[in-house]
């Protein structure tokens, strides 16, 4: 069995073009030792590859257009990722086969990550995201499935920025490397953890707020009905809410204006004052504002570069 990721010997970014032809190609980018991305292309024609390694490897797939069909071999499972997704995978060891439809459209970015380059940014916290995927990595798991978002302008955005790098830019390398950890940040970012020593009473109140938060964010209820809504009083829903989740309730409701705004730009039939009113903001200057300060990004050029 080989290993999907290289030494470093001579070169720190390495591009190989896997396949080329006519508007469509199959592009792998190695950044360094450890982490590489997929750019694939297609129009009419397919990807059918067998993997058969040993690396512990998370990978974020983006699928923009068309769809992957992945074969566990080892556990005779299939998995489908759609168009407009983002799909993050583990495998600690891989024998599967990754196939897509002949003549369909096909735009995909697949960031691979070994559990070694994880390791550099362990913080010994075993619910910290990237603490989660490199213990994860370290059991027998052939193939798994572990989150599914719909995909985001603040991805696409950055994406952009991973695979338009230009090949004679001076340290293209850690450029690169600088925009795949914010990528990671982003993606990572949107795990839902949960620390173990939480009470289950403080867990089934926070979660309790947590589900009426999903569907009413946009206008949501104040914190007396809310803590009423869950059977408890104000003052323990903040606590243990803050507790559960780290972030103050309505830091909660603002991640999550924030997270639909930024699906919604990706979309782009909206402008940006019919977004900031859409998740729940009056004034476009202070959507704006917070938006900047949470993405390092307006919401006004994540428009203009997906469009």
């Amino acid at each position: 069995m080989e290993s999907f990721f290289f030494n470093i010997t001579s070169t720190s970014y390495k591009v190989s073009e896997l396949f080329k032809d006519k508007g469509e190609h199959i592009k792998r980018v190695d950044i360094s030792n450890g982490i590489f991305f997929l750019d694939i292309k297609l129009s009419s024609a397919n990807i059918d590859f067998a993997f058969k390694n040993l690396d512990r490897t998370a990978v974020i797939c983006v699928i923009k257009n068309g769809s992957i069909n992945l074969h566990d071999n080892i556990k005779k499972q299939d998995f489908s990722l759609k168009q407009n997704s983002i799909n993050i995978i583990v495998s600690s060891k891989e024998d599967f086969k990754i196939s897509t439809k002949k003549d369909e459209k096909t735009e995909i970015f697949a960031l691979c990550i070994a559990d070694f380059f994880l390791k550099r940014y362990l913080s010994t916290k075993p619910n910290e995201p990237i603490d989660f995927l490199y213990n994860l990595l370290q059991k027998n798991i052939s193939c798994e499935l572990i989150n599914i978002q719909p995909i985001d302008a603040l991805s696409l955005y950055v994406i952009d920025k991973i695979v338009n790098i230009k090949p004679d830019s001076i340290m293209k390398s850690i450029i690169c490397e600088h925009h795949i950890l914010e990528f990671i940040v982003h993606r990572f970012a949107l795990f839902d953890m949960v620390e173990e020593e939480i009470e289950e009473d403080e867990f089934c109140i926070s979660k309790s707020a947590k589900d009426i938060l999903l569907k009413s964010f946009t206008n949501p209820p104040s914190i007396e009905l809310l803590a009423h809504m869950c059977a408890t009083n104000e003052t323990k829903l903040k606590k243990v809410f803050k507790k559960v989740y780290k972030t103050t309730i309505y830091g909660y409701i603002q991640k999550l204006r924030l997270e639909k705004a930024n699906l919604l730009l990706r979309e782009r039939s909206l402008h940006i004052g019919e977004i900031a009113k859409e998740v729940g903001y009056k004034h476009q200057g202070h959507f704006s504002k917070l938006f900047f300060e949470t993405y390092g990004v307006y919401p006004k050029d994540l428009l203009k570069k997906n469009s």
